[in-house]
């Protein structure tokens, strides 16, 4: 079980191997998810606060370059939780007015 912190939420337990942005929707975190977790949309970005989620993988590399996002911008679609981290969800489905999104697949790849 990883801790992860995520800013103006509280702190959750998440099981290994789970999706980032499954395991925060499931508690409470409206994360939107337009792409289906794809790696196409960039709105279940979040900013890594402390710790380490893992390796950026060439599909989230190239749609966050494509986007000109950088620094500690993370897609919590293409993250597997395995490491304590603090987070901050910078787009939520309240904050942007939106439907979430058909929610990605449970398995990490």
């Amino acid at each position: 079980m990883a801790k992860i912190d995520v800013q103006g939420y509280g702190t959750y337990n998440i099981e290994n191997g789970k999706k980032l942005v499954n395991a925060l929707e499931d508690n409470g975190v409206d994360m939107l998810h337009r792409c289906g977790g794809k790696a196409k949309c960039t709105t279940c970005r979040v900013e890594v606060l402390s710790g380490d989620l893992g390796p950026i993988g060439e599909k989230e590399a190239n749609i966050l370059e494509t986007k000109g996002l950088s620094g500690n911008i993370r897609l919590s679609c293409q993250i597997c939780v395995s490491e304590d981290a603090a987070i901050k969800p910078i787009v939520t489905v309240s904050s942007e007015g939106l439907d979430a999104g058909p929610r990605p697949v449970e398995e990490c790849e």
